[in-house]
């Protein structure tokens, strides 16, 4: 599924290429086409993420809820667009770009307290200026939990997934299994400083990376696909060469090195 820093930068490229268009809406598998009809030949107003969510803003307050899910994709097209490959669930053509969606977890049409109820439910999203940090780090803190379960919980922090909280962790010394309760107030914020950094890099780069350029000894662009994370499905440690154990945490694959995050 991806992570926050691909879904907004999703939004940024949509919003730049078909904001304040008319744009012509299609949906070639059928499935979305009342909803598609409503929206034709109408202007799309604003395109923006929170967390793994994608808003599309037409006039009147609608709005095209899409969240990819484990096998969503989008495909981008210059004009004229080709035909549909695939099941197709959404097509927007605007004055010289197109994008086909293709099989998303949720593609909805909805108002604006449906849109609000959505994102009042997710919590703090490393991404946004609006983050509400403070309420996720109570949530946090008040939480029995293990922390690598917690950093998974899109309604604490909205857009982690499960390479960023492993490669998170690990670079904070924090065995995943601690009950976030026990984690001190700098840890905390340490957590939320490291999540926003990196998203922003994995944003800027559409890759996630996490190593330390200067312990690579490459810029950020120039990594390898095997140098840019330390921990998540690494055999030993990048720090201490120690054995990598890795074991089933909500419902996903955890790594962590046991002599550096103890």
């Amino acid at each position: 599924m991806p992570e926050g820093h691909t879904v907004h930068r999703i939004a940024r490229d949509h919003h730049l290429w078909f904001a304040g268009q008319t744009v012509r809406v299609a949906s070639p598998q059928g499935r979305f086409a009342s909803e598609a009809a409503r929206l034709d030949q109408t202007c799309l107003e604003l395109v923006e993420a929170h967390g793994k969510h994608l808003f599309y803003q037409w006039s009147e307050s609608r709005f095209v809820h899409v969240h990819l899910g484990l096998y969503g994709k989008f495909r981008q097209h210059r004009l004229p667009t080709p035909e549909a490959v695939g099941a197709v669930r959404l097509r927007v053509i605007g004055t010289d770009r197109a994008f086909d969606l293709n099989g998303p977890n949720r593609c909805e049409l909805i108002d604006e307290a449906g849109k609000r109820k959505i994102t009042e439910r997710l919590g703090a999203d490393p991404l946004r200026g609006d983050a509400d940090w403070e309420t996720a780090a109570d949530r946090i803190h008040s939480s029995r939990a293990e922390i690598g379960r917690l950093l998974l919980d899109q309604t604490v922090i909205a857009g982690l997934g499960n390479i960023y909280r492993a490669e998170i962790l690990h670079r904070l010394g924090i065995h995943p299994a601690r009950p976030g309760k026990s984690l001190q107030a700098e840890q905390l914020q340490a957590i939320w400083d490291l999540s926003r950094k990196w998203l922003k890099i994995g944003m800027r780069h559409n890759r996630i990376i996490t190593a330390d350029p200067q312990q690579v000894g490459k810029t950020l662009s120039k990594m390898n696909a095997a140098e840019r994370l330390t921990i998540y499905k690494k055999p030993h440690c990048l720090q201490c060469g120690a054995g990598v154990r890795s074991w089933e945490q909500a419902a996903r694959k955890i790594y962590a090195c046991e002599t550096c995050q103890r």
